[in-house]
């Protein structure tokens, strides 16, 4: 049966994956075109980038998520697989 650490550190790292894709969606919307007028007259209009403020809120706590589950996620796989270890090496017994 598999324990309960690993089925949390799995769910925490598909959590992780999520949020980053979440995060390259949202940072693919953050910036769009904007016309800005001539400063003088007989010239042609520029364009600018602009940022989404609420998108790039969103994409950089998406990634901090992200960030935070998947190291919380890779520990607990590693303390769950560490415990699951015998202490001594095979072959060495613990009375000597």
């Amino acid at each position: 049966m598999v324990s309960t650490p690993v089925v949390r550190g799995c769910v925490e790292l598909t959590l992780a994956g999520a949020a980053a894709l979440g995060c390259a969606v949202s940072w693919a919307h953050v910036r769009y075109l904007v016309l800005v007028a001539p400063v003088i007259d007989g010239e042609p209009a520029t364009t600018s980038v602009t940022y989404h403020p609420r998108m790039l809120l969103l994409a950089l706590l998406l990634a901090t998520a992200a960030g935070v589950l998947a190291v919380t996620g890779t520990a607990r796989l590693r303390r769950a697989r560490r415990q699951s270890e015998p202490i001594y090496p095979a072959g060495v017994s613990s009375t000597g």
